[in-house]
């Protein structure tokens, strides 16, 4: 053995454990134990949060030692529209867009764009010692997950729980495209409260540009101020003249809010929206989804919407419809998780899931304890999202996705006011328009090689098809949901519904992500595997820690703070990496991640070789027979009956430890045991016998050194494989493969 620990040899000792078959399941295991991992952004770099998946793997390696039939699923994402919003950011440098490609072509370059810059995180993942079985990896964009996926939309469509209806969405004006409530991220700042006139109401708004699209005010029912106005009509003042407009009461008013009378904006507005409904109000759309002002604007046409608001403003108080304005009214708005921009509620023709009959199982499972989530705060956050799971909105205005199997034929008169923008026949400039004006002048076929996208209209008729079903047929633009498609992702892995992996892993047994994810990811998750299956995907929910720099400030680039794990781990190796993660961790907790932490355990890696070394060479010293320890082998002293009493509780608590999903004080507790009682003291006290050549003393040294490699593999897989390698032993298997200790 070398004088010092070599990280660099990390490289080779995975090609040895990934040549082996050590990462594939035991088929002599009687428990089968599996896991899937969160697939990485498959054109990303690793990051941090990545790092963290050390937490699968210490599982994985301590269920593979424990002898069960264990298998850790690897893939990669495809992304969606994270994918599609850093290709765009890749064109922009270009001096292009989006929009100077049809459908086609863009998702062809990004597909492009995604296979060149795809298998960087693989060789990542590897090169931190995830023991992740590589012949069963799985991409989330193939032939193979849109089958599954297909089939899911059908059977939810066939049942009623499926369904296309016109209503509000969430839109990011920027990104192009809606989201559903979840992705939605509401921020408190301050702006304008105008007080505006309107006949004989004042009222309060922070959108006067929206004014345009009124069509009623309301107040509250039992408000005793406006009980005369109630069911009529109003006459009053505008920017384009006069107008008629309806007073209703509704509930939803809030009395105390301005004046208690409220304008209502049916298209802009989610709260008004349902009032709209329940009175029957006219949808009046005044902002497109460019997020500029429309034709019923009139001057202001073209203006986007902030720029409306100030103009606007100013034209109502020259003509003295502004009774005041509050300047700094804070209140809370939605911005795009993505861009940061402020979201327009805008009204558009998607397809929704039915949740609130969907979600119900997947609450039950945590109810009845089917699914653990571990930290348990977090299942009174689950079951708030649960209990307030609104309709899902699973249709996306993107192109890097599955492209949702709907069809209009275009040759039926019900579809010719689908409105269609596509490429002109040179392919240069851009045209949209109603298909009854296009057919005029372009052919089908023209209109397919140029489509960008298109909207139907809410009476559209359509038909569900995995093929184009004719000639005259053209599928909808819109994608799936990135997240519609990757709630089916235990499924795919396990090769659902058929599979003998299906039938074995299948519900997995841990399922290890951050906390910020639940409500995204694994309630969706949970949502379709009991839909699908009956059963939920996952027996326990572990939520990781957030990782933060020294101070326990999150990483952003723009703070300066980031820490690049493989720059860390080619510095120190792997494992010091693994262990800063591992040590001081908590569940649904932040850990803070620092060189000086990984330096720290790149010292204790150290200590773990010079006692193996040390080992090594007492075994080189004596040229008789060692004997395998055994507790009635004679000549033990104190020392010896001492240390072996106190292993034998390590073991026990490191097993207790690990069972209940206690990482850092396993971690800890090794820690401790190695490098204090077993270094510093242990081979310390026996080094007189060591050099009289006593057999007896180096017995009990080498069980020990090989027990808390044991222990410490899934912790330190390469040092410890390293170490176990050169010291003598009864079995000759790798240490991957070894059996986990026994007190």
């Amino acid at each position: 053995m070398e004088k010092k620990y070599q990280a660099a040899a990390e490289p080779e000792i995975y090609r040895q454990w990934e040549k082996s078959g050590a990462f594939k399941p035991n088929p002599k295991g009687k428990k089968t134990f599996s896991i899937i991992l969160p697939p990485p952004n498959a054109n990303a770099s690793l990051h941090a949060g990545h790092a963290m998946f050390v937490i699968e793997d210490l599982l994985i390696r301590y269920h593979r030692m424990l002898g069960d039939k264990t298998v850790w699923f690897p893939g990669t994402d495809h992304a969606g529209i994270e994918t599609q919003f850093v290709y765009e950011k890749c064109l922009k440098k270009q001096g292009k867009s989006r929009f100077d490609f049809d459908r086609d072509t863009l998702f062809n370059k990004i597909k492009q764009f995604v296979q060149d810059n795809q298998g960087l995180i693989l060789g990542q993942l590897r090169r931190l010692g995830f023991s992740l079985d590589w012949e069963r990896s799985k991409y989330t964009f193939t032939a193979e997950v849109e089958k599954i996926i297909f089939k899911t939309f059908k059977k939810l469509y066939q049942e009623g729980l499926a369904y296309r209806d016109y209503r509000l969405v969430n839109y990011c004006t920027h990104c192009g495209t809606s989201f559903s409530n979840l992705e939605i991220k509401y921020i408190e700042r301050k702006d304008p409260l105008y007080f505006l006139k309107y006949g004989p109401f004042t009222l309060a708004t922070v959108r006067p540009e929206t004014k345009f699209g009124d069509t009623a005010v309301a107040v509250h029912p039992q408000d005793k101020r406006y009980q005369k106005w109630i069911g009529k009509t109003i006459e009053a003042e505008g920017l384009l003249g006069k107008f008629k407009i309806k007073v209703v009461a509704d509930e939803a008013v809030d009395p105390n809010f301005g004046t208690g009378v409220v304008k209502v904006t049916p298209a802009h507005d989610f709260d008004d929206f349902e009032i709209g409904k329940r009175h029957k109000l006219k949808i009046k759309q005044v902002i497109d989804y460019n997020g500029r002002l429309n034709q019923l604007t009139g001057p202001y046409a073209g203006l986007t919407v902030y720029s409306a608001r100030q103009k606007i403003a100013e034209g109502l108080a020259k003509k003295g419809l502004i009774a005041k304005v509050e300047k700094n009214y804070t209140h809370r708005v939605g911005v795009c998780y993505r861009c940061k921009r402020v979201i327009e509620p805008l009204p558009m023709t998607q397809w929704f899931i039915r949740s609130s009959k969907l979600v119900k199982p997947a609450k039950q499972a945590v109810l009845k304890g089917e699914t653990k989530i571990i930290p348990k705060r977090f299942n009174k956050i689950f079951h708030q999202w649960a209990d307030n799971f609104k309709d899902w909105n699973i249709s996306r205005q993107i192109v890097w996705g599955f492209r949702m199997p709907v069809w209009y034929d275009l040759g039926n008169k019900a579809n010719e006011n689908i409105i269609l923008t596509l490429l002109s026949k040179n392919l240069k400039t851009s045209i949209s328009a109603k298909y009854s004006t296009l057919k005029l002048t372009h052919t089908i076929d023209d209109i397919k090689k140029g489509l960008q996208s298109l909207i139907a209209p809410p009476e559209a008729e359509y038909i569900i098809s995995d093929k184009c079903p004719g000639k005259n047929y053209i599928q909808e633009t819109d994608t799936f949901d990135t997240w519609f498609s990757s709630s089916h992702w235990p499924l795919v892995c396990t090769g659902y519904p058929n599979s003998q992996d299906f039938k074995d892993f299948y519900p997995t047994d841990v399922l290890d992500t951050m906390h910020d994810i639940l409500v995204f990811w694994v309630i969706r998750m949970m949502i379709v595997g009991k839909y699908l299956t009956g059963k939920s995907p996952f027996k326990t929910v572990y939520l990781h820690s957030m990782v933060t720099d020294r101070k326990g400030a999150k990483m952003s680039k723009s703070k300066g703070n980031v820490v690049n794990p493989i720059e860390l781990v080619e510095k120190y190796g792997a494992d010091a990496l693994r262990m800063s993660l591992l040590v001081g961790s908590a569940p649904g907790n932040p850990i803070a991640l620092s060189e000086e932490k990984v330096k720290g355990y790149r010292n204790f890696a150290n200590k773990i070789w010079n006692i193996g070394r040390f080992t090594l060479m007492n075994f080189n010293k004596i040229k008789q027979e060692i004997p395998f320890y055994n507790h009635e082998l004679p000549g033990l002293s104190k020392e010896d009956k001492t240390i072996i009493k106190e292993l034998n509780a390590l073991i026990n608590k490191t097993t207790k430890h690990l069972d209940k999903f206690r990482f850092s004080q396993a971690g800890e507790s090794i820690y401790e045991f190695t490098w204090h009682r077993l270094a510093d003291q242990y081979i310390e006290d026996i080094k007189d016998r060591l050099n009289q050549g006593n057999v007896v003393a180096l017995s009990t040294l080498r069980h020990v050194l090989l027990n808390c490699l044991k222990l410490l593999h899934p912790f330190m897989p390469y040092v410890t494989e390293a170490v176990w390698t050169n010291i003598p032993r009864k079995y000759k298997e790798m240490l991957i493969v070894s059996s986990w200790p026994k007190a």
